[in-house]
């Protein structure tokens, strides 16, 4: 076992380093969009042609803010904390550096003051290591814990502990780890998602395999319990559309802003996109989330580490005000979604200020 620690943590330091040092694949991809723009015509008709590598170096941000929150990021332990103190879930090491110091130098560098932190699958309902960050850096981070969708009642008396002995201030409800043949609407999901209202709680929902196929257990809650407030990460893993079913489930995913309660992350574009970066095709996605929900309920999110050999962390940051400019959206708009919305809905006084 420490042999085969060791060996990661060899890895991981070496990969660390070559995040920092150099640009990454898909960032060095970006001055390759020959066949792109018309991926992104075919997506989101919007009359506005693919960047140049000319206009991506001349392009320089035009928005200001007092503050920048990133709204969905992850952090685990390095393999030495790993092997010390916070072990990693069986079967779930992780691949990628996602300390907490590798995360502080990226926000640094990045220009980003605070984020919400989402309980990582590498240590999956062990929260040790996220809440030692949490208690270490109590005005930067908030925290979000995964739900147990346990068939005892240990779940909701987890959920509990973590919310009011651990201070977490969100919960994720990730469906594939619901028991097989159950949905996130059985007597555990409801009594976590009413009890989460009841404490005010936000509930995020990762929908990594389709909206579709949690579109209605989400519709469901979300009628019975008005008073939960629901995030969907991701833009809910909706891609641009390029078919009628596609736009179909898009469209499903603006009329949830029916639903007063419901948030969206504009989040780990790279995910999202059917192109490299910068992700133009999601200026048409950005801009019909803000008008359907408004922009005090979109909130950006990086998806780090995930998004740091995708792109790069600050990069993740100013794309999403290159997009903002496109579409065009306006600096109150801008202010909302890169910090105002995830401080109000966690009512973050030190991010308020």
């Amino acid at each position: 076992m420490a042999v085969r620690v060791s060996c990661l943590n060899s890895m991981l330091w070496h990969s660390r380093n070559d995040y920092c040092r150099q640009p990454s694949k898909s960032l060095r991809r970006h001055f390759l969009l020959s066949s792109s723009s018309s991926i992104a015509a075919a997506a989101f008709p919007s009359g506005r042609a693919m960047a140049t590598s000319a206009t991506l170096e001349s392009d320089q941000p035009k928005f200001s803010f007092p503050i920048v929150i990133d709204s969905h990021l992850h952090v685990w332990a390095s393999p030495q904390e790993a092997e010390q103190k916070y072990p990693y879930f069986p079967g779930q090491e992780p691949t990628l550096p996602g300390d907490v110091d590798f995360l502080l130098q990226c926000m640094n560098k990045g220009g980003v003051d605070g984020a919400l932190i989402v309980q990582p699958i590498n240590h999956k309902f062990d929260h040790s290591y996220v809440t030692s960050v949490l208690k270490k850096y109590p005005s930067k981070f908030v925290g979000c814990c995964l739900a147990n969708p346990t068939e005892d009642e240990k779940g909701v008396k987890d959920f509990e502990d973590l919310i009011l002995k651990d201070g977490y201030r969100a919960v994720r409800f990730n469906p594939y780890l619901w028991p097989s043949g159950q949905q996130m609407t059985n007597n555990i999901g409801k009594a976590i998602f009413s009890k989460a209202g009841e404490l005010g709680v936000p509930v995020g929902f990762m929908c990594m395999k389709g909206l579709n196929l949690h579109l209605l257990e989400i519709e469901e809650l979300c009628t019975e319990f008005p008073k939960t407030t629901v995030i969907l990460d991701h833009l809910a893993f909706c891609k641009p559309p390029t078919n009628d079913e596609d736009s179909k489930l898009f469209s499903a995913l603006l009329k949830l802003s029916r639903f007063p309660q419901v948030y969206v992350k504009f989040s780990a574009l790279f995910r999202v996109s059917r192109v490299p970066y910068p992700y133009d095709d999601l200026s048409k996605a950005l801009e019909l989330v803000v008008s359907s929900f408004s922009a005090n309920r979109v909130m950006w999110g990086s998806d780090f580490p995930y998004v740091v050999p995708e792109c790069g962390y600050k990069e993740a940051k100013e794309v999403v005000l290159r997009l903002g400019q496109q579409v065009p959206l306006s600096a109150s708009d801008m202010e909302w979604i890169m910090g105002k919305t995830v401080a109000h809905v966690f009512n973050k006084t030190e991010w308020l200020a």
